[in-house]
């Protein structure tokens, strides 16, 4: 397995990765200058990891400082010491927080690291030049890649849709991959008509034309495309910020905006009915879900939400604060916004609206500056912990909890459950950190989606999934289909 080739490498070739590459990278991931988000997947895992990080923000250390548990026998052997039992390891050691990079290519670029980004990959970014910003990104196949094959097996059914037909070659078959940045929907939509895209999602307003009976259109069939429907394994909330003096310390004021807000209509209005009103953090789909409990605090109900209003101390609103929601700026974040807006004013409450780019939208909610903000998390890995840990005090923002959520037997519970496999033991113990959350309202649980998306008759092995990365190298574009195909379009 080699590097990318690169400048930052004698003669510019790549070179071969060992054991020493990973205690570098994930020194860099712990290291409190560069201030990760993503640490916290190691936090407190390795034996010496975090003593290593407090001695280098103490300037008493640096990255030739050993770690006791992260040492390499030889070039191709890592010894990985934990703390204690971790069984979500094997998942998060395939998240890009994990991923392997060069100490050279560190080092020559310095902080313009992150616009020469050096890996190992299918697909490499050739030049700066080749990533605009707010525009595209474009990949070029990685001349260089290691012998790898495409899947001989699959689930149920993917044989009979054509998806192992190239199984056992050498992947990836496209020689360039483009990604393109366009924040409103209507031009993306066009775009993808247009065959300038190989696969688009569906907008909330074009959804009644492309989908009939949960079928694509026949007048799009009739142009080759193929609708894919896939459970989004996430979940869209809207976020209090704990530490703010007026919502952080109000749990029935949380309770009262919670139940103020109707979330089956805002599923209707704004997802076109694509997805489930949620309960709580767990999508459908991962363990501890259940299909038949209900939050008390998330069921619309507006005079049960004036009623707890009246507890908080705001009788009919009286004397209740102005809200600040902290939204995107695209239209449809906009709308949703309005629609909060809407629901929060029949309950006797203002809110105002601000609109971020995604880089404001984020130093806000980072910066704990944001009082109500509307996002989404997507599963890392199929495991209910990945929703916990956003409640996990020990994580909180900068880390993965942007609520900044502290509570001390959710604390002990989620750590409690960190020590045991799957099975029913631990699936106790998840839904009652659900009850825990769903009663203390960090969060206005909204929604957990659908994902609907059009795929052009020429693109092959096209099998979507949320929780991997590496799906374009199977990917296959008939460039004879193509020209037939968006000749037609």
């Amino acid at each position: 397995m080699k590097f990318h080739d690169n400048a930052a490498f004698k003669d510019g070739k790549g070179r071969e990765i060992t054991a020493q590459d990973f205690i570098y990278s994930w020194k860099r991931l712990a290291d409190p200058r560069n201030a990760s988000e993503g640490f916290w997947i190691f936090d407190g895992k390795i034996k010496g990891l975090n003593e290593w990080a407090q001695m280098v923000k103490a300037e008493k250390a640096n990255y030739d400082t050993p770690v006791e548990g992260l040492t390499a026998t030889d070039s191709n052997t890592l010894v990985v010491k934990l703390t204690g039992v971790y069984h979500q390891l094997p998942f998060v050691l395939a998240m890009p927080f994990a991923s392997i990079v060069p100490k050279e290519a560190v080092e020559k670029y310095g902080k313009e690291f992150l616009n020469n980004p050096v890996g190992t990959g299918p697909f490499v970014l050739e030049k700066s030049a080749d990533w605009v910003r707010n525009s595209k990104i474009t990949l070029k196949k990685n001349p260089s890649y290691r012998p790898e094959t495409y899947p001989a097996e699959g689930a149920p059914g993917d044989a009979e849709k054509g998806l192992l037909v190239d199984a056992g070659k050498q992947v990836p078959f496209i020689d360039k991959l483009v990604f393109n940045e366009i924040v409103e929907d209507q031009p993306r939509w066009q775009n993808g008509l247009k065959g300038n895209f190989d696969w688009f999602d569906i907008p909330k307003d074009n959804f009644e034309n492309a989908v009939k009976d949960n079928k694509i259109a026949p007048e799009l069939g009739a142009k080759a495309m193929a609708l894919d429907v896939t459970p989004a394994l996430d979940v869209t909330y809207i976020g209090f910020n704990m530490t703010d003096k007026e919502l952080g310390k109000n749990k029935l004021l949380r309770q009262a905006i919670s139940k103020a807000f109707d979330s089956k209509t805002y599923i209707q209005k704004f997802l076109n009915g694509r997805g489930v009103a949620a309960q709580g953090p767990i999508p459908p789909g991962v363990d501890a879900y259940d299909d038949v409990y209900k939050n008390p605090n998330a069921e619309f109900d507006l005079a049960k939400a004036k009623e707890l209003l009246a507890k908080a101390g705001f009788p009919e609103g009286k004397g209740a604060p102005e809200l600040t929601y902290e939204g995107l700026s695209d239209a449809t974040a906009r709308q949703g916004a309005e629609f909060f807006a809407q629901s929060m004013a029949a309950l006797g409450i203002k809110v105002k609206i601000n609109s971020n780019t995604w880089p404001q939208f984020q130093e806000k909610i980072k910066g704990q500056k944001a009082q109500i903000f509307g996002i989404a998390w997507g599963a890392d890995y199929p495991d209910a912990q990945n929703f916990f840990q956003l409640f996990y005090s020990k994580n909180k923002t900068p880390g993965p909890n942007d609520s900044s959520f502290t509570n001390l037997e959710f604390d002990k519970l989620y750590e409690e459950s960190l020590k045991l496999p799957a099975g029913e033991e631990r699936t106790k113990l998840y839904r009652k950190l659900r009850d825990i959350v769903a009663d203390e309202s960090p969060w206005i649980f909204n929604a957990h989606r659908l994902g609907y998306r059009l795929v052009h008759g020429w693109v092959g092995n096209f099998k979507w999934t949320e929780v991997a990365n590496d799906y374009p190298k199977y990917i296959r574009v008939d460039a004879k289909k193509r020209a037939d195909l968006g000749s037609k379009l």
